[in-house]
C-alpha cells in the first residue's frame, strides 16, 4: 500500500494550487491563546451585595506571576470541583491575609498570584512544574511539614493537584485577597443582558437589515453573492454533512432547482437528521461507554443516538424535544411505541461519564448528579450551574441553595445505565425495558453460535470457580484473587446474557431515566462534601431564570416541572441558546462566541437585536428547527461570498460582523463521508443498533485472555474491539467510545465526548496532513476514487475534470488538467522502470492523484 505521494506531486505538478496546504495558515496554541485572550476578560462576579474587602496584593506577588490567561471551560470546572474546595475547607484557615496573625511562613492561597509568588519556603505552585510546586511537597510530607499539620489529604486529592498543575494550574482568581464572600443579588443579576426577556421585534426588522445596520455602524461593506458552484456545495455540507454530486450541482447552476427548493428537498432529506442530530450529539457528550478509570460499556446507548437522528428528521418542536429528554418517562404518551421512545429520550440523563469504581455510593450519585447538572445546564441554558456545588457562583448569580435546589430533582431520580459489577466497577444499574409490543429496533442479533460459546464460556468460568475455590482452601488462600476474577466475568457474561431471548433476539431494553420511589429534598454540601452537611434546600430551579417559585409535589422528582420550566417561553435562556447554536452550525461561529456560557465570563452578542428576533421566530413558529434554519439560509448574509475585502479586514478582521462568509473547513466527519461518498464507497443505510451491544464490561479488558486459557476477556469470547469502528456507513453511526475515538475523528477535532462541546476546534496541524498522506483506509478509498473515475471516462483531461467535479464541485481550470496530465506521465513514467505492470503502475498513478484531490485544502474546507 505504499506510495510515493507528495514527492512525486511536487515534481510533476510545481507550483500548481493542487494541493493546497497553505491558503489556510495554521493557527499556533500561542496565537489562539492571544487571540482568545483579547476577549475574554479575567472577572469577579458582579452579583454579590455589599463590597469585598480588598488588600493590596503585595509587590512581590506581582512580580512572580504574569497576567491570568482565559481558562478553557473544563479546566475551570475541574479548579472550582476538585482544587478550590480543597483550598478553603484544608488551607484558608492559615494561609490568607484575613487571618488574625498574618499567613503562615508569608503564604496566601486565596489568590492566584498568592499561591505562584508563595512564601517563605519558595513558591507554592509552578504551572506545569510539579518538581518546584512546593503544595504537593508538603501535601506528600516530601522533605518538608506535612500540610496540612493534622489531615493527611487523601491520594486522590494530591492527584487531583498534581493534574491540575499538570494542566498550567487555571486559576480564575485575581490578584486582590478577599474577605468573606457576601449575597448573592438576584434581582442585579436579572439585569445581565442573557436573563432579560427575549424582545420580540414590533418593527420589520430582518436578519439582513439588522446585519446591514451593524454593518453602517462600523462602516463596512458587504460582499457580494457567492457564486452558485459555491453555494450550493456550502448548502449540501450544512444541511446534510455530503457534498453534492456533479449532476446536482449542475441542476442548481442551470436553474433547474430554485434555491428554495434546494433547501426544502434537503430539509427534508434523512441525512439532514444524520448531520444536525450529530451536532445535538456534541452537547449531549453522547459515547457508548462510561470512560474514566473503568470505562464501562454501554451496550444500549444507540437508541439514544437513534432518538436524537429521528427527532431532527422528524422536525420534533425544540420545547418537546427538550422536556422528552428530561422527562419522558414521566409525559403522556398515546400507544406503547410512543412511550418507548420518550423513554429512550431520557437516555440523556444517562449517557455521562462515570466513575463506576467510587467506592461511597453516596457520593458516586451526588457526581452522577452534578455531571447531569452540569450537561443540562450547558447544553440547554447556556449556564454553568454546576461550577456552585461548592460554593455560590463566583461569577453568576447563582448560589449554592439553587444548585441543591436542582441536585435534589436528579438525585431522586434513579439513572439506568446497565453495566455489570466487578471488582473495581463497584457502581452499577439495571436498564428499562421498553414495552414489548412498541414498534423500536431490537438491535443485532445474536446467531446460535455465539450464543452457545458464551454460555459454554459461562460454563466453563463456573467450573473454574468451583476448582479456585478448592485450591484456595487447600493453599490456605485467605485473599481470593483469583475468585473474584472468575465471580466479575461470570457476572458479566450472565448479564450479557440476560439482554437477549433464548433465540438470540434482544430484548427490548434501554438507558434511561426514572423516578425513586421516595424523591427528597438535599441538604447543600457544605464545599461540596458528601459527609458535611447544611440546611435542606426544597427542590427547584435557577431563581435569576425564574418568573415564580417551583411548585413540585412532595411525592414527584420534579423532572417533569424541571422540563416544563426549562422548555417555557417565558425562560429567557432556552429560545437564545438554540437559535445561537444555529447561527453557529452556519456561519462558524455564534452571534454569542461562547454558546455554552451566557455568563458573565461568556461573550454578549454582538447583535442582540438579531439574537433576540431569531429566538422569537423561533418560538412564534412552534420551536421548529428547520424553519429557523430556512430563514437564516434564505438571507443575504449566509449567501455572501467568503473572499477578503481588505478594507473591512482591517477594521473587523475576525468577520465578527459578518461582512463576508468566513471559510470553514469541514468536521471530521463531513471529510471521512466525503472520501466515502465521492469514491462510491458510502453506505447510506443506517445500521440496525451498534456492534457494541453484544459487547459488556470494561474497554480495558475486553479481549484479555481470562485465566485457565478459556477464552477472551469478559463479554468478547476471545474477539477486540477495534474491529466494530470498521464502518462504510456515515461517520455519525461509528461506536463512540470515551477514550478510543477513531483516528479518522479525533484527527480532526472530533468533540471530547466526555463534555458538553458547543463549538469544536478548528486546529491545522502536521498529523492532519500525515493522516491523509498515510492512512491505508485512505488509499484505499483513493483506489476506488480512481477506479470509479476509469469507468466513466476515455481521456485523461476528462478523467481529471471528473475527479474535480466530484471532489471540489467544480471543473478543472486548464492549468490544473495540464499539471495533472503532467503529474500522471511523470508518475508513470518513474514507475515504469520497477518491474511493475503498465496497467498497475496507471492504477497507482491515478489512486496518487485522487488521494491528492483528498489532501487539498478545497476538499477539506468549504468557502
Amino acid at each position: 500500500m505504499k506510495r510515493r505521494i507528495f514527492p512525486a506531486l511536487l515534481c510533476g505538478l510545481g507550483a500548481a494550487a493542487l494541493v493546497g496546504f497553505s491558503d489556510v495558515p495554521a493557527q499556533t496554541p500561542g496565537e489562539k491563546l492571544k487571540k482568545f485572550a483579547e476577549k475574554y476578560g479575567e472577572k469577579r462576579n458582579p452579583f454579590i451585595k455589599g463590597k469585598d474587602k480588598e488588600k493590596d496584593t503585595p509587590k512581590a506577588e506581582l512580580a512572580a506571576t504574569d497576567d491570568a490567561a482565559p481558562i478553557p471551560q473544563d479546566q475551570l470546572a475541574f479548579f472550582e470541583k476538585k482544587i478550590r474546595p480543597v483550598l478553603i475547607d484544608q488551607c484558608y484557615s492559615c494561609h490568607t491575609t484575613e487571618t488574625a496573625k498574618g499567613p503562615k511562613g508569608s503564604l496566601t492561597v486565596d489568590t492566584r498570584l498568592g499561591l505562584r509568588s508563595g512564601g517563605d519556603s519558595g513558591p507554592a505552585v509552578v504551572p506545569n512544574n510539579l518538581k518546584a510546586s512546593l503544595i504537593v511537597k508538603a501535601m506528600k510530607g516530601d522533605g518538608l511539614s506535612q500540610m496540612p499539620p493534622k489531615n493527611k489529604l487523601s491520594d486522590e486529592v494530591v492527584a487531583d493537584f498534581e493534574k491540575w498543575i499538570g494542566m498550567g494550574a487555571p486559576d480564575p482568581r485575581n490578584g486582590k485577597s478577599k474577605g468573606e464572600a457576601k449575597v448573592i443579588d438576584i434581582e442585579k443579576g436579572r439585569e445581565h443582558w442573557a436573563f432579560q426577556p427575549v424582545k420580540s421585534s414590533t418593527s420589520n426588522a430582518s436578519i439582513d437589515s439588522l446585519i446591514l445596520a451593524k454593518l453602517n455602524e462600523h462602516k463596512l461593506t458587504p460582499s457580494s453573492p457567492a457564486d452558485p458552484r459555491t453555494l450550493v456545495r456550502r448548502v449540501y455540507f450544512d444541511l446534510i454533512g455530503l457534498p453534492p454530486t456533479p449532476e446536482q450541482v449542475e441542476a442548481f447552476v442551470s436553474g433547474k432547482e430554485t434555491y428554495e427548493q434546494l433547501l426544502d428537498r434537503l430539509l427534508k432529506s434523512p441525512q439532514f437528521g444524520e448531520k444536525w442530530g450529530r451536532h445535538w450529539l456534541d452537547i449531549a457528550r453522547y459515547a457508548e461507554s462510561s470512560g474514566k478509570e473503568q470505562n464501562m460499556v454501554y451496550p444500549f446507548a444507540w437508541r439514544y443516538r437513534d432518538y436524537v437522528i429521528a427527532s431532527f428528521n422528524k422536525d420534533k418542536p425544540y420545547n418537546e424535544f427538550l422536556m422528552e429528554q428530561l422527562a419522558g418517562d414521566l409525559l403522556p404518551a398515546a400507544n406503547d411505541t410512543e412511550k418507548a421512545e420518550k423513554t429512550i429520550a431520557t437516555g440523556f440523563l444517562a449517557v455521562g461519564a462515570k466513575s463506576h469504581g467510587e467506592r461511597n455510593r453516596q457520593q458516586f450519585l451526588l457526581d452522577v448528579a452534578d455531571e447531569q447538572i452540569d450537561t443540562m445546564g450547558q447544553a440547554m441554558l447556556g449556564l454553568t450551574i454546576a461550577c456552585a456545588r461548592c460554593h455560590d457562583h463566583k461569577f453568576d448569580p447563582i448560589p449554592t441553595k439553587d444548585y441543591y435546589a436542582i441536585a435534589g430533582i436528579f438525585t431522586s431520580t434513579e439513572t439506568l445505565f446497565g453495566t455489570a459489577t466487578g471488582m473495581q466497577a463497584r457502581q452499577s444499574a439495571p436498564l428499562a425495558t421498553l414495552p414489548k409490543d412498541s414498534d423500536v429496533p431490537v438491535g443485532p442479533m445474536m446467531s446460535k453460535s455465539e450464543l452457545d460459546a458464551k454460555k459454554a464460556s459461562l460454563a466453563t468460568m463456573k467450573t473454574g470457580l468451583d476448582k479456585q475455590r478448592q485450591d484456595d482452601r487447600k493453599n490456605g488462600q485467605t485473599v481470593p484473587i483469583n475468585q473474584l476474577f472468575y465471580i466479575q466475568q461470570i457476572g458479566i457474561t450472565e448479564k450479557q446474557l440476560s439482554y437477549y431471548d433464548a433465540d438470540g433476539t434482544p430484548k427490548k431494553m434501554a438507558m434511561a431515566a426514572q423516578d425513586r420511589t421516595f424523591p427528597k429534598d438535599m441538604p447543600v454540601h457544605i464545599r461540596g462534601e458528601v459527609d458535611k452537611l447544611g440546611e435542606v434546600v426544597p427542590r427547584g430551579f435557577v431563581q435569576v431564570a425564574s418568573t415564580a417559585p417551583a411548585k413540585i409535589a412532595s411525592r414527584s422528582s420534579g423532572r417533569k416541572e424541571l422540563a416544563e420550566w426549562v422548555a417555557s417561553e417565558k425562560n429567557p435562556l432556552t429560545a437564545r441558546v438554540m437559535s445561537n447554536r444555529i447561527w453557529q452550525h452556519l456561519f462558524g461561529q455564534g452571534l454569542v462566541h461562547s454558546p455554552d456560557n451566557f455568563g458573565t465570563t461568556g461573550q454578549a452578542p454582538t447583535h442582540p437585536e438579531l439574537l433576540d428576533l431569531l429566538a422569537s421566530d423561533f418560538v412564534k413558529n412552534g420551536w421548529s428547527v428547520k424553519k429557523l434554519i430556512r430563514e437564516v439560509m434564505l438571507s443575504k448574509t449566509y449567501r455572501q461570498a467568503s473572499a477578503n475585502i481588505g478594507a473591512n479586514a482591517a477594521i473587523d478582521p475576525d468577520n465578527n460582523f459578518l461582512w463576508r462568509m468566513s471559510k470553514r473547513r469541514l468536521d471530521a466527519e463531513a471529510i471521512r463521508d466525503a472520501m466515502f461518498q465521492v469514491s462510491g464507497q458510502l453506505t447510506m443505510t443506517p445500521p440496525n443498533g451498534s456492534p457494541v451491544q453484544k459487547f459488556e464490561g470494561n474497554l480495558q479488558q475486553l479481549g484479555r485472555p481470562a485465566p485457565g486459557g478459556f477464552g477472551g476477556g469478559p463479554g468478547m469470547g476471545g474477539g477486540g474491539i477495534s474491529s466494530i469502528m470498521e464502518t462504510s456507513r456515515r461517520s455519525v453511526y461509528i461506536p463512540i467510545l470515551r477514550d478510543n475515538v477513531p483516528e479518522a475523528l479525533e484527527l480532526f477535532d472530533f468533540a471530547e465526548p466526555s463534555l458538553v462541546t458547543g463549538s469544536r476546534d478548528g486546529t491545522s496541524v502536521p498529523s492532519q496532513a500525515l493522516y491523509l498522506m498515510n492512512n491505508p483506509q485512505v488509499m484505499k478509498l483513493a483506489e476506488s476514487f480512481s477506479e470509479k473515475l476509469a469507468k466513466g471516462t476515455k481521456t485523461d483531461s476528462e478523467r481529471v475534470n471528473a475527479a474535480f467535479q466530484l471532489a471540489f464541485g467544480r471543473p478543472a481550470t486548464a492549468t490544473e488538467t495540464k499539471a495533472a496530465t503532467l503529474f500522471i506521465e511523470k508518475f508513470t513514467k518513474a514507475e515504469m522502470m520497477s518491474s511493475r505492470k503498465k496497467a498497475d503502475v496507471e492504477r497507482a498513478a491515478w489512486a496518487a492523484f485522487a488521494q491528492a484531490l483528498f489532501s487539498a485544502a478545497e476538499f477539506r474546507y468549504l468557502d
